[in-house]
């Protein structure tokens, strides 16, 4: 149990979930005024981009060296970090949920946390930790200002913003989860 306290610390996961649950609530406070509703996807993907981006700073140690001649398996424990963050996130907005205003189905947040999450091992892997935070950022960016979708193409570009159903969104989200986790388990974060 100690290991797991120490991995816990040197991966920063009590500043990161104390800014999930700040960015959360904040959020789900300013949603309480009327605007925006379950029908309005963007307020649910801030969130959960923020959390991604908040957890993604853990996704690399304090020393890079020293996490790669451990003589311990590092890819099942990379794999674990990035679906148990992917859930907590999930989890946090869910819980705030169930305490008022839906501002989603439990659906699109599953799949929206998944494939951000998968997102920021995919800049741990190719950025490194400190800036696993960018794609998550700029692809929610791109979605914001994306053109309406119409097209495969544009529905891959806004993926985050469809609903639940929609192929393209689900399809998407599980690549991204899967290329980002299996990227991150075996690469590790870049120096």
């Amino acid at each position: 149990m100690r290991w797991l306290t120490l991995y816990a610390r040197s991966r920063q996961v009590p500043a990161s979930l104390a800014a999930v649950m700040i960015t959360t609530v904040t959020v789900w406070a300013l949603a309480r005024d009327g605007s925006g509703g379950p029908g309005d996807p963007r307020l649910t993907a801030l969130v959960l981009a923020a959390g991604a981006m908040a957890v993604s700073t853990g996704l690399s140690g304090q020393d890079l060296a020293l996490d790669r001649t451990a003589a311990i398996r590092w890819a099942p424990r990379r794999a674990v970090h990035v679906l148990l963050a992917g859930a907590v996130v999930a989890a946090v907005l869910l819980a705030v949920q169930a305490t008022g205003k839906d501002l989603a189905t439990a659906a699109f947040v599953v799949r929206d946390s998944a494939g951000l999450m998968g997102l920021a091992a995919i800049g741990a892997a190719v950025c490194g930790g400190q800036y696993a935070w960018t794609l998550p950022f700029a692809w929610l960016s791109f979605s914001f200002f994306a053109p309406p979708p119409t097209s495969v193409p544009t529905q891959v570009a806004s993926w985050m913003l469809l609903p639940p159903g929609t192929a393209a969104g689900t399809w998407t989200a599980l690549v991204l989860t899967i290329a980002g986790t299996t990227a991150y388990a075996v690469a590790g974060p870049r120096r």
